[in-house]
């Protein structure tokens, strides 16, 4: 039997939706935790200071302590090796410090605020460096949001700041890029999470993946961009992603966002959404059956949706802790060669406030994937003169104990991801490890035809 002859087209319900899941709030305990990790981490590099960079793009590892982004401004936190922290944040931001979830000193920095705004009170960066004490003879690491694989590693973070950094230490000798510590997929304390974490993570996931479902429904000949785009917005949440509603020839104009442009028959296709703990993402074509494609691709299904659909659920068949992300890698490359396929990115990533975190997926890696561990499926194919085909989400890792602790703590979330396991086990027939959990309601469902509502791809069992 042919991987072709694997799938089939068939008239299915779609997936699960839960459209009234309440958010979880991260325990103070496990947010104490996250510092305490941080200080273990900089215990083993020697480090005596860390310098946090944060903007809105960019905030997710001062976030990780904090709680909060410092929005439309810059902000740095300061940690100590004795575990006291300083917040240096512009004007607009300054409110937010008290509330932060691991508290700490409040400094300002007028530099940081918008263009314009009052300067009043400002000190030159370095000498509020140095009020954190941070000297000569300290050994400080400086915490961006890139991974370089140059050493030693250059800085992610605006000039003036690296340039404070190096006056307050007397020089750049002893300050280095510390970025590692919070996203490394080796070993950085973010890449695996608790219960709360994940529970955290699956509101987002679920979010992202009951409104992309909301706008897969909606999409018919006639309707705009805009009309299918306003359906990926949901309870007032911030995108982690900027969403994609597109349809036919995506950046006419340079236009990133959804447009009025009127969706046609035969149209490729494309939505994307996500939110904090998870991105869903489909592409395929505006149309009922093959007769409905442009002659050119007709055999669509058959060239391209078949085999990448084979690809994503041998990816999923294959998880499991304690394989490498080499052997995830190596496992997509059997199904559908690079070099054939002209995919560029890591087949699969990790998720946190991020879409994307970091990636243990490369060829030849030996980073074990492990319990607490989000990971996306990230496989776009590219196939010269046909659309896409995309069906990107994002699934955990939980040993036993880690399922147990989401059980007992979290019913609800364990629920949800209950039945997510059974329609996909007992719909689409695809056998996952015991040790994979469902964060987004959308894992392995593929509408090739997006007219055909009903009409989804589901594994012939053998």
């Amino acid at each position: 039997m042919t991987q072709q002859q694997n799938y089939r087209l068939t008239r299915i319900p779609a997936p699960p939706t839960f459209h009234d899941a309440t958010s979880v709030v991260i325990p103070d305990a496990v947010m104490h935790q996250r510092l305490a990790n941080v200080l273990e981490r900089m215990h083993v590099r020697g480090l005596d200071y860390l310098v946090i960079y944060a903007d809105k793009e960019h905030g997710g590892n001062f976030e990780y302590l904090s709680g909060f982004i410092p929005r439309f401004e810059e902000a740095l936190l300061v940690v100590s090796a004795d575990g006291c922290l300083s917040y240096i944040m512009g004007n607009e931001n300054l409110k937010l410090v008290p509330f932060a979830r691991n508290r700490g000193n409040c400094l300002h920095a007028p530099v940081f605020s918008l263009p314009n705004q009052p300067m009043d009170g400002d000190q030159p960066l370095h000498q509020l460096l140095a009020s954190c004490g941070i000297g000569p003879t300290s050994r400080t690491g400086i915490v961006g949001w890139k991974l370089f694989s140059a050493d030693p590693a250059p800085f992610d973070v605006p000039a003036f700041i690296v340039d404070a950094v190096f006056q307050a230490s007397g020089g750049k000798q002893q300050v280095s890029n510390a970025t590692g510590l919070f996203i490394s997929p080796h070993n950085g304390v973010r890449i695996r999470n608790s219960a709360a974490e994940v529970a955290f993570y699956e509101y987002g996931a679920n979010l992202a993946s009951g409104s992309l479902l909301n706008a897969l429904d909606a999409v018919a000949i006639g309707q705009s961009e805009k009309a299918i785009g306003e359906r990926l917005a949901a309870a007032g949440q911030p995108n982690s992603v900027i969403s994609i509603a597109a349809t036919g020839d995506r950046f006419t104009h340079a236009t990133l966002y959804p447009r009025d442009k009127l969706i046609a028959l035969g149209d490729r296709f494309s939505l994307t959404v996500g939110y904090k703990g998870g991105l869903s993402s489909r592409a395929a074509y505006v149309a009922s059956c093959a007769d409905d494609l442009p002659r050119q691709v007709a055999d669509y299904l058959t060239r391209v949706a078949l085999p990448y659909y084979h690809t994503v659920i041998s990816w999923l068949e294959r998880l499991q802790c304690g394989i490498t992300g080499g052997e995830l890698y190596q496992t997509v490359e059997n199904v559908l060669p690079k070099e054939t396929w002209h995919w560029h990115l890591n087949p699969g990533h990790l998720v946190a406030d991020e879409e994307w975190l970091c990636s243990p997926v490369s060829e030849g890696a030996t980073t074990v994937l492990a319990s607490g561990m989000l990971l996306q499926i990230d496989i776009i194919p590219s196939v010269p003169g046909y659309g896409g085909c995309s069906i990107e989400d994002t699934v955990a890792l939980a040993d036993s104990a880690l399922q147990q602790e989401i059980a007992a703590s979290y019913p609800e979330v364990w629920q949800r991801m209950q039945l997510r396991r059974h329609y996909v086990e007992q719909v689409l027939h695809i056998r996952l490890h015991q040790e994979v959990l469902l964060l987004s309601n959308t894992v392995g469902y593929l509408r090739p035809y997006l007219l055909d509502k009903g009409l989804a791809l589901v594994k012939v069992e053998t």
